[in-house]
Parts: C-alpha cells; sequence; structure tokens
C-alpha cells in the first residue's frame, strides 16, 4: 500500500511543482510585457538583449569615488547564480528568471531596483530605452 502510495504522490508533486514554476513564468512575461509596452509608448525600442547583455558588463567610473562599476559587480557576470552586494556583501538572489522564478514577477520590484542600481552603477536613472534592452536581457536567462 505505501509504494502505491508513493507512485501516485510522487508524480502529482512533481506535477505541482512544474505547475506553478509555469505560473511565475508566465507571470513574470506578463509584468514585463506590460513593462516594454509602457517604455515603446515613450518612444523607446525596439529593445535589444545584446545591448542589454553588452550594458551588463559595461564599466561605469562613480564620480565621487572614483570606483569601478557595473552589473556584473554585484550580480555577477552569470545570471543564474548567486551575487554579492558589493557595499554590504549581502547575498543577492539570482537575476535569471530560469534560476529564480520570482524575479521579474513584481512591478513595483522592478521599478524600485532599476532605479536604486541604475543610479549607483551609471550614475543616473537609465532610459526607457536601457531598462528595455536589459529586461530582454534578462528574461532571456
Amino acid at each position: 500500500m505505501t509504494r502505491l502510495r508513493t507512485l501516485l504522490i510522487v508524480p502529482a508533486l512533481a506535477a505541482a511543482l512544474l505547475m506553478s514554476g509555469l505560473a511565475a513564468a508566465s507571470a513574470g512575461a506578463g509584468v514585463v510585457d506590460d513593462l516594454l509596452t509602457e517604455f515603446a509608448a515613450t518612444g523607446a525600442g525596439p529593445f535589444d538583449g545584446n545591448r542589454g547583455k553588452t550594458m551588463w558588463s559595461e564599466i561605469h567610473v562613480d564620480a565621487k569615488t572614483g570606483q569601478e562599476r557595473k552589473c556584473a559587480t554585484c550580480h555577477t557576470a552569470d545570471l543564474s547564480v548567486v551575487g554579492k552586494h558589493a557595499k554590504t556583501g549581502k547575498a543577492i538572489k539570482p537575476l535569471a528568471p530560469s534560476a529564480n522564478p520570482e524575479r521579474l514577477t513584481e512591478l513595483k520590484k522592478i521599478r524600485k531596483w532599476f532605479k536604486r542600481n541604475c543610479k549607483w552603477t551609471v550614475g543616473r536613472e537609465c532610459t526607457p530605452q536601457e531598462k528595455g534592452d536589459f529586461l530582454t536581457f534578462i528574461q532571456s536567462r
């Protein structure tokens, strides 16, 4: 009886986990699509993940400290691994939605982190074109 129950429960659990992952991925796709539409309405686009990838590794020099910064400073070059905050050393969950299904699912968080991270890394807020290129790049990971 126990073996039969296991044979029935394990596939059901696997299916439930798969469905929850797919639901999170589709929720993220909707939020990203909404943002890309919003950015396009400002005249940005077409969006290019290759430009986003190039910007990811682009070095910027902080005007106050002279320190070199880039997105990969904290998030690493591989978006599917845990990063580390440059100042605090705090772990940063993977940015790639394939490694962290929670990524790109909440509009408020995306806006918040774009604002903070662009100001820290680039020294200004990112343009709608840059944000769209970044989202296109990140979403493909």
